[in-house]
């Protein structure tokens, strides 16, 4: 895999928790920074996805019915 170089900019107490937790595991700083970011950047690509396919249903007017919503809503009644 190639990897890059990536200088940033972190509070004292985020730096300290990173050496904290790499020492703990016993993985590099930069592993786990790299991790850290990776899922960070899954995530907001999932969720990004998620927004883009809700409006696009949205514009194509594919709403839920009323019907359908008092079905749901009466299943989840207290």
């Amino acid at each position: 895999m190639d990897t890059a170089t990536l200088t940033l900019r972190v509070p004292v107490q985020v730096r300290d928790q990173l050496d904290k937790l790499a020492e703990a595991t016993q993985r590099s700083k930069s592993y786990l920074a790299g991790e850290a970011i990776r899922q960070y950047l899954d995530l907001e690509a999932w969720q990004v996805g998620e927004i883009q396919q809700a409006l696009e249903e949205a514009d194509a007017g594919d709403f839920a019915s009323d019907d359908e919503v008092n079905a749901i809503m009466r299943k989840h009644e207290g």
